[in-house]
């Protein structure tokens, strides 16, 4: 525990010194580092995604690097706000334990639970009572706690997390995988009629999501290790026809397909 007490303090005060001496530092706002902070957290998830389960070492060296970037950012914030008397970062810390201790009473009380899933569902009960430091309740919504700037498809697999976290949820797959085969059918109605195709279409996204979600996939990253499949398998059609001397834009679709059939061996 002490090394980690003294590693956090080290950085504490690298931070204190690059916000008075440095002037890049110094000229920073904490409207000015939101960009940033959203790349580091997008890297973080790369990391992640990029990571080789049968090769650990290198892909954890790069979540612990990236995770320090955004660590970064959490201490630049509360350093900035500090400055100002607004909080600082032990605040940070105790506002943060406060909230896990007041959402964990099933460790820090005499709450019984018998699964994770109804830990969650405590989770967001819990989080509907909480106030500000006026006394007014922060969440009026089960689904106020989803950020509005979230990718779509996150938040739509966290607005149906959240749901279900009051109850409101489906009970089996099945009656889930029902309902995007009606979604599909109405999606196919609509494009025949020319008529409200991209709504039809959203809600056959939707529910696909849902199914996902109850059969345990995570849709995000499912759609992101295919978006990475893809680019591989095309990167290699754009190297290998190269190599033979042909130009993509003057090859036939099957042509390229041989190309991409290998790449799918591969």
């Amino acid at each position: 525990m002490n090394e980690k007490l003294k590693a956090f303090e080290r950085l504490l005060g690298v931070m204190d010194e690059l916000r008075e001496k440095c002037p890049w530092d110094k000229k920073q706002t904490i409207e000015s580092i939101r960009h940033l902070t959203i790349e580091e957290t997008y890297e973080l998830s790369d990391a992640i995604l990029e990571k080789d389960p049968s090769d650990p070492g290198p892909g954890m060296e790069k979540i612990k690097k990236e995770l320090g970037d955004l660590l970064l950012h959490i201490v630049f914030y509360s350093r900035i706000a500090s400055e100002t008397n607004q909080f600082n970062i032990a605040d940070v810390c105790n506002a943060l334990c406060e909230k896990l201790i007041h959402r964990h009473p099933h460790i820090y009380g005499d709450v019984k639970v018998k699964d994770e899933q109804e830990v969650k569902s405590n989770w967001e009960k819990l989080k509907l009572s909480e106030k500000d430091a006026s006394g007014k309740i922060e969440n009026k919504s089960a689904l106020g706690g989803v950020p509005s700037s979230l990718p779509a498809m996150i938040k739509a697999y966290r607005i149906q997390e959240k749901a279900k976290g009051v109850g409101f949820d489906w009970e089996k797959p099945e009656q889930v995988w029902d309902k995007v085969q009606e979604e599909l059918s109405e999606l196919n109605a609509e494009i025949n009629s020319k008529g409200k195709v991209e709504e039809e279409f959203g809600d056959l996204i939707f529910s696909l999501i849902n199914y996902a979600r109850l059969v345990g996939i995570n849709p995000e990253d499912a759609l992101e290790k295919t978006n990475r499949k893809f680019i591989k398998r095309f990167q290699y059609l754009e190297k290998e026809s190269l190599k033979d001397g042909k130009q993509l834009s003057s090859m036939t679709l099957n042509e390229m397909d041989e190309y991409w059939n290998r790449a799918k061996e591969l």
